[in-house]
């Protein structure tokens, strides 16, 4: 599946854009890049420790997934109204529809604002504002995943689910982020029973930082319907035989990955084994404003560094569409936009 690319050829008018896909696994926050920052901190009257955006720019060197953290909820500061929230989501959709994204189901996480006085509905009603236009505006179906804080408590969970149950309307499944190490997802088992048993589906960052068994449990204890990241799935052949044989999604972010030193190059990544073994992987920008790239960014890469053909990363980009939230018949038209995609590829 994974065989070396041929050497591209000329770009002309007639080649085709992007190859459409869904983007799964999107941290709304992490999606502010330093222009909006420095922006929305003037908009705010908030002073930001970085002198100008290059300084902060230099600042997005990470040597784990705690480093980072520092920095990205240090910038959240500037995000207080809902205009804030819906410029953020505007600025991201933007982008995403330059990288060929049709679909994306959308991060965020209310208790990194709830904690600065930012009241969950302003989160929510300002995401909506640019989500209910995307589609319109972008040509971008939308979904929004509310994440727990898994470096908080049980009870803070709880807490935040029982505030967001007038929103859950807008809300189609609850997600579990932040720092793994330490945090096993059997730690909020009873907030993701009360997410199905409000009907919504469920993900949660598992096997990145973390060790195979929190993939074990994330499966077993919060009975999710996908799983984030994932990558270190590898180290245990017993659960690469069940996520083959269950097609759970693993939702990958290359790119993350390699910044966050997850894999230490990206030429040594799982992808073309997690495939090959028949996992129903897909790639991702994960927090693309510091991590160097969105969704297309992250398959040219994996592309460059792994030698994928075009079949392969098509078949990736199948993948994001099979692990959607979306209803049949709107699965169906985006994996014809794919076919359409590589019969105008072959034309060219």
């Amino acid at each position: 599946m994974t065989r070396v690319a041929p050497s591209p050829a000329p770009s002309s008018p007639a080649t085709p854009g992007p190859l459409p896909k869904a983007e799964l696994h999107l941290h709304i926050e992490g999606t502010l890049e330093p222009e909006l920052a420095f922006a929305l901190a003037q908009r705010n009257g908030v002073t930001l420790p970085y002198a100008t955006e290059d300084e902060l720019r230099r600042a997005y060197s990470f040597t784990d997934l705690q480093s980072f953290l520092n920095l990205y909820y240090a910038l959240m500061a500037v995000l207080r109204t809902e205009d804030d929230f819906a410029d953020l989501a505007h600025a991201y959709l933007a982008r995403a529809r330059q990288q060929g994204v049709r679909h994306a189901e959308i991060f965020f996480d209310p208790q990194a604002h709830t904690a600065r006085g930012v009241s969950l509905g302003t989160v929510v009603d300002g995401l909506s504002r640019a989500l209910d236009t995307a589609e319109e505006r972008y040509g971008i179906s939308t979904r929004l995943i509310m994440c727990f804080l898994r470096d908080e408590s049980a009870e803070s969970a709880l807490t935040t689910f029982e505030a967001a149950r007038p929103y859950l309307d807008r809300i189609t499944a609850v997600g579990l982020d932040s720092a793994e190490v330490g945090h096993p997802p059997t730690k909020f088992r009873e907030v993701f029973a009360l997410a199905r048993e409000a009907g919504l589906k469920c993900v949660a960052h598992a096997g990145e930082e973390g060790p195979p068994a929190y993939v074990w449990e994330a499966l077993d204890d919060l009975h999710v319907d996908r799983i984030d990241h994932g990558v270190r799935c590898m180290e245990d052949e017993r659960l690469v035989a069940r996520l083959a044989a269950e097609q759970v999604p693993l939702t990958v972010c290359p790119l993350s990955n390699v910044r966050l030193r997850v894999i230490d190059d990206l030429s040594a990544h799982p992808l073309p084994a997690m495939l090959d073994a028949g996992l129903l992987v897909t790639v991702n920008s994960d927090d693309p404003a510091y991590f160097g790239g969105y969704a297309d960014d992250n398959f040219t890469a994996v592309r460059d560094a792994l030698g994928l053909d075009e079949d392969t990363l098509r078949t990736l980009a199948r993948n994001s569409f099979r692990a959607a939230f979306l209803d049949e018949a709107t699965r169906a038209k985006y994996l014809a936009e794919i076919d359409a995609h590589q019969a105008a590829a072959q034309h060219r």
